[in-house]
Parts: structure tokens; C-alpha cells; sequence
């Protein structure tokens, strides 16, 4: 097979920035979408022909997709109170012999908890498919080149890094489910420290070395709603996302740090601090990492840009996002992100899956992967609530749910 035919499962923000990024990806072609809203499916279908990535039109099942010929792999995009059932569609299809998937590649965060990202995992050996995590800021390409340059020049001579700081900051999602805790699974933490925790192993391990050389050991972690919490913010928020986004009554965290303890195969200790919040504004998402070692440091920040522009009072017209992803203002010096699908990563993300499934190989950042960042998650949500350090046991925190998912979570 020479070209890989995909579908998408969801319809929404991160399934149109995908569709985008495929313009760079050469061996792919968008073939379907699939969403609840069948209007939105037929949007982002028509998307994908506009911009030439694919023959793409919308379908009225999962099944429908799934089965067929011309549909090779899926793009799990859909929300995360969903991924189980949208799974479980996929994997029932394919065993009434119907559909010739290679793979699937799941975006992030794998799902709720460690319960359902473990039944993920038995899903996906139970489909005998290739398995994809969709994590863009590995990708990055600062990321990938600065890591590079890192680890082949200062830590060979001088020794390992041993702190890893990462961030992603905005003024908040898009979609009223992120907003839900019960369907989110929680809130900024579980939508957003999913990404920072895999950045910051991902830069303390060592190229040459697996996933598995860097092993957590211990969280400790502490949530917060620092700006929603607040009456007029509330308000807003309810009156913007719908009726069901309460946050007097009902809060989800805008706020999460966590410093998670590593060591490696050495027995070294290694330090990863990550912050993510939708309490951040400023020019819109800000993506930052610093790893720092004996001898050298690593610094990234997507707001550092090589193009601005400044507006006076005089120009104004309607908010929209044409400078920066989650963009706060429309005056001043802003920052402008040329091409938000290649500095976030996305680009080098799709290409690397689209190829690892062609070839027939098991992706090396895979389910897997994503089950051991939903664990961690899920030890960040019990440290934050016990206000203690925990201890990294998978199997203890395996039916744990987080308060704020309960909806009994008061700040």
C-alpha cells in the first residue's frame, strides 16, 4: 500500500487542525468523517476537499466508515466521555469481518482514568490493530531539533539533564464537554498536563534509550480554580458554554502543577515540573519547556515568534483566532504563529503515524504510552486532593476517580 486512507471520528476544533496539517503529509489521503452532528461532519468533510487532502465525505455510522475499502486507518478525535463506546464501534466491526484497518491513532488524553485507558488497551489488543497516541508536542519541531542537538553534543560530554519544565497556558477549550468534569474526566489537568508530562519524559530520556528507561517514582501535585471560581467569570462561562457549565455549583480546575519524581535506568533522580492552566491571558496558547543539565539548558516558547504585528485602536473588527490558536485580543503588538499546524507539532505527528502504519510497524509512542500518562494523571488528581506526595502505583490508582470528575470537588 503506497497511500493511507483515513477516517475521522469527531468533527470539532482538533479534528479541522488534523485535517490542516495534512497538507504536508504526502502518502495520506482524508477519506472520511464521522461525528454525532452529521452538519458538522459535512463541514469538516468539505474542508478536507477544499484544501486538497482527500475525496472526503461524512458518514452516517462509525460502522459505516469502519467497513469501508477506501478506509485504512482512524483518527479517534471525538470527545472523552465517548472514546470507549466510539472504540468499542471500531473494534465490533472490524470482528463481524468487515473493514481492512491497519490502525488507529487516539488523541489525548488516552481517556477519563486509568480504568477506561486500561479497557483502551484491551480494545485495542482485542483488534490486533496498530496503535497510535496522538501526542503533537514530541513532535514540535524546536522540540525534536533542540533535543537532538542536546543530547548529541552537551549531555554526551557533560552528563544527562535532570530537570524537564514544561507548560501549555490558555484562556480555555473551546467545546462545553472540556468544561464538564464528568465527561472531561476533570478539568485543565486531564485535558492539558496529559501533554506536558509526555514532553517533559520525552526530553529527560535518553535517544538512544526506550520509553521504559525513565520510570516514574512519585507526584505531587495541587489544583486550583483561581479565575472561574470568581462570580462574574461564572457568569460568563455559563452564559457562553450553556446552562450545564455551572462553576458556582459544579467547578473543574483551571489550574494544575505538578513536579513528578523520575529515575533512570541508572538509578539517577530526575525532575519533571509541569503547569497548565485556562487562567492564563496573554496573546493566546503558550507552549513553553526548559531542560536543564550539568553544563547546558534547553529554553522554547511558542509566543517567542519571528513575526509580530501591532494594530492601533483604529483597527477593529470581530475576535477571531487568524494570529495565534485561543488569540485574546485583536489590538496591540501580538504575536502571530505563522503555520500553528507545523510549530505545534502536528505536521510531524501525522507524517510519523501515517508512516509507521504503511509500514506495517507498531508506532513507538503508542497506546501504551498513553496509558501510563493517564496513570500519572490520575496520582496528580490523588496527591492534589490527599495534599500529599503519592507514590506511582498503577494498580492503586486503577479505579480511582478524581473528585472533580465526581462532581464533588469544592475548591
Amino acid at each position: 500500500m503506497s497511500r493511507l486512507g483515513i477516517g475521522f471520528i469527531g468533527s470539532g476544533f482538533m479534528t479541522r487542525f488534523h485535517i490542516k496539517s495534512f497538507i504536508a503529509v504526502r502518502d495520506a489521503d482524508i477519506r472520511g468523517v464521522w461525528s454525532p452532528n452529521r452538519t458538522n461532519a459535512d463541514e469538516a468533510a468539505s474542508l478536507a476537499r477544499s484544501i486538497g487532502v482527500g475525496d472526503c465525505q461524512s458518514y452516517a455510522t462509525i460502522e459505516e466508515m469502519v467497513a469501508d475499502p477506501d478506509i485504512n486507518a482512524i483518527w479517534l478525535c471525538g470527545p472523552n466521555h465517548k472514546r470507549i463506546e466510539n472504540l468499542e464501534a471500531i473494534v465490533s466491526t472490524i470482528r463481524s469481518g468487515k473493514g481492512s484497518l491497519i490502525g488507529v491513532a487516539i488523541e489525548k488524553p488516552l481517556a477519563r482514568n486509568a480504568a477506561e485507558a486500561k479497557r483502551v488497551i484491551e480494545l485495542l489488543e482485542e483488534s490486533g490493530l496498530l496503535h497510535g497516541y496522538l501526542e503533537d508536542q514530541i513532535f514540535e519541531p524546536a522540540v525534536t531539533r533542540g533535543r537532538e542537538i542536546l543530547w548529541q553534543r552537551a549531555a554526551a560530554l557533560t552528563g544527562r539533564p535532570y530537570i524537564a519544565r514544561c507548560a501549555e497556558e490558555h484562556s480555555g477549550p473551546h467545546g462545553s464537554w472540556f468544561w464538564q468534569g464528568d465527561l472531561g474526566g476533570g478539568g485543565v489537568l486531564n485535558d492539558m498536563m496529559c501533554h506536558s508530562i509526555e514532553l517533559a519524559r520525552y526530553l529527560l530520556t535518553d535517544p538512544a534509550k526506550p520509553r521504559q528507561s525513565v520510570r516514574p517514582v512519585k507526584v505531587s501535585a495541587t489544583i486550583g480554580c483561581l479565575k472561574y471560581s470568581r462570580p462574574e467569570y461564572a457568569a460568563i462561562l455559563k452564559e457562553t458554554m450553556g446552562s450545564e457549565v455551572d462553576y458556582l455549583k459544579r467547578p473543574s480546575e483551571d489550574f494544575a502543577r505538578a513536579t513528578i519524581t523520575y529515575e533512570d535506568d541508572a538509578g539517577l533522580p530526575l525532575i519533571a515540573e509541569v503547569t497548565t492552566s485556562w487562567s492564563y491571558v496573554g496573546p493566546g496558547l503558550r507552549l513553553s519547556a526548559e531542560l536543564l543539565g550539568p553544563e547546558y539548558s534547553l529554553m522554547l516558547n511558542s509566543l517567542n515568534t519571528s513575526l509580530n504585528l501591532f494594530f492601533s485602536r483604529r483597527v477593529s473588527g470581530p475576535a477571531g483566532e487568524d494570529l495565534v490558536e485561543k488569540q485574546n485580543a485583536e489590538q496591540g503588538l501580538m504575536p502571530v504563529v505563522a503555520s500553528e499546524t507545523t510549530e505545534y507539532g502536528y505536521e510531524a505527528e501525522n507524517r510519523y503515524f501515517v508512516r509507521a502504519f504503511l509500514d506495517g510497524r507498531m508506532p513507538e509512542v503508542n497506546g501504551y504510552d498513553g496509558l501510563e500518562v493517564t496513570q500519572l494523571l490520575m496520582t496528580a488528581y490523588q496527591s492534589a486532593e490527599e495534599e500529599r506526595t503519592v507514590t506511582f502505583d498503577p494498580e492503586a490508582i486503577l479505579n480511582f476517580i478524581p473528585a472533580v470528575a465526581r462532581g464533588t470537588w469544592r475548591p
